[in-house]
């Protein structure tokens, strides 16, 4: 990808409760979930970091929440911007994908890259089915104050609030069949992508 002003962040840094230990490393065919992304997205961008607070990961940066607590996505979020912010780079934008949702269809980057060029909106997520994955998000360094300021100040937690609060417009995928937003928080998600998987290859 030529597009210098878009950071690739990978948001690795969730509890995983409800599957039960960090999905981020759970094994789908012979490459963990984390690693099905990066590998989905890498030759898309020119630098891509992941937001983690217990791992280390061969030929990418890592960094922490900006903010101890585990307070959720709208940290990591924070996190990659300030770091572009501290290490003087010239992203404008910040291109967010979640580490458990190994299906997802990557023309979904040219759509955002696009709506960079039309630049209607600080904040862009994607939608299918009527369902918006709020993970899939492009947001403008513009509201990195505004952003810091809802979560300090004013105990903004979840994304889709903070989304509603600011404004956000929506890229719309459709698909016919398999659900490429599959996300998987427990072990029967993980048994369904081991099925779609095994599809995938066969295809």
């Amino acid at each position: 990808m030529s597009e210098n002003n878009i950071l690739g962040v990978v948001l690795a840094g969730g509890k995983s409760e409800r599957f039960g230990k960090d999905k981020s490393e759970i094994k789908l065919g012979s490459k963990t979930l984390l690693i099905h992304t990066l590998d989905k997205i890498k030759s898309k961008f020119n630098k891509i970091i992941i937001v983690s607070n217990n791992k280390r990961v061969k030929d990418y940066v890592v960094i922490k929440d900006c903010i101890e607590g585990q307070l959720g996505p709208l940290v990591g979020v924070l996190s990659a911007m300030k770091w572009i912010k501290k290490n003087n780079y010239s992203y404008k934008w910040v291109m967010t994908f979640p580490c458990d949702t190994p299906f997802f269809d990557i023309s979904i980057i040219d759509k955002f890259i696009e709506a960079t060029k039309l630049n209607d909106s600080p904040l862009y997520f994607v939608k299918s089915e009527e369902k918006r994955h709020n993970i899939f998000g492009l947001w403008s360094l513009k509201i990195m104050e505004t952003l810091e300021a809802d979560i300090l100040k004013n105990d903004y937690r979840k994304v889709e609030k903070w989304a509603n609060k600011i404004g956000v417009k929506t890229i719309n995928i459709t698909y016919d069949n398999i659900d490429p937003f599959l996300n998987i928080n427990t072990q029967e998600d993980l048994e369904e992508a081991k099925k779609i998987l095994i599809k995938y290859e066969n295809d």
